[in-house]
C-alpha cells in the first residue's frame, strides 16, 4: 500500500478545526460595559452622572541623539483631564453642586483663590458586573474642577438640562 502524504487542503481543514469561534471564546465571557460605573465625588450625587472617563496616560519622549541615529526612552507622564457630564434636576441641584465646588477654587463675589488642599478632591471610579460588584476600580487623588459649562438652553429642546466639567487631576491608581 502506498503511503500518501497530506495535501495542503487536509492541513488548512485542521488549522481551521482549532480556530473556531467557540473554541476560542469561554462560555464565561463577560465584556466590561461602558454603563455599569459609578463615580464617588464627595459633594456630587451619584444618580446625576450622565458621561465620564477612565483615566488616560501620556507620555513625553525623551530622544537621545548619537552620531546619526535617535533613541527614544520615555520622559514625564501626564494625566489627561478627564470629562464629565452631569444631568442637572431641579433638586438636588448638579449646577449648585459643581458651583460650590468651582467656589473653594475661586470666589467670583471677593475674588479669592482656595488653598489646593481646600478645593482638590480624592475620588473613586468604579466600574461593576452585571450583578453589582465592584470588577475594577480607581482612585483619583488631587482632582479638581479645570473647566466647567453649565450647558446650553434651547426653547426648540425637551432634552435635559446639563452641566460639563473638565477636570484635572494629580494621579490615578488603579486598584484593581
Amino acid at each position: 500500500m502506498p503511503r500518501t502524504s497530506r495535501g495542503p487542503y487536509q492541513e488548512t481543514k485542521q488549522m481551521a478545526e482549532i480556530l473556531e469561534t467557540n473554541t476560542m471564546l469561554a462560555n464565561a465571557y463577560e465584556p466590561k460595559r461602558k454603563f455599569r460605573w459609578i463615580m464617588d465625588i464627595e459633594g456630587i450625587d451619584a444618580f446625576t452622572l450622565k458621561t465620564g472617563a477612565r483615566p488616560q496616560m501620556t507620555f513625553e519622549e525623551t530622544v537621545i541623539d548619537f552620531m546619526n541615529t535617535k533613541r527614544y526612552v520615555a520622559g514625564k507622564m501626564a494625566y489627561s483631564p478627564l470629562n464629565i457630564t452631569l444631568q442637572d434636576p431641579i433638586a438636588p441641584s448638579a449646577a449648585q453642586k459643581v458651583m460650590n465646588w468651582v467656589r473653594l477654587c475661586y470666589e467670583v463675589i471677593t475674588g479669592r483663590m482656595g488653598y489646593a488642599s481646600m478645593y482638590k478632591k480624592d475620588w473613586s471610579l468604579k466600574m461593576s458586573d452585571p450583578q453589582g460588584a465592584i470588577i475594577e476600580q480607581w482612585d483619583i487623588k488631587g482632582a479638581w474642577v479645570q473647566d466647567t459649562n453649565m450647558g446650553e438652553l434651547d426653547y426648540a429642546s425637551s432634552d435635559n438640562a446639563e452641566v460639563s466639567l473638565v477636570v484635572r487631576y494629580d494621579a490615578a491608581i488603579h486598584l484593581f
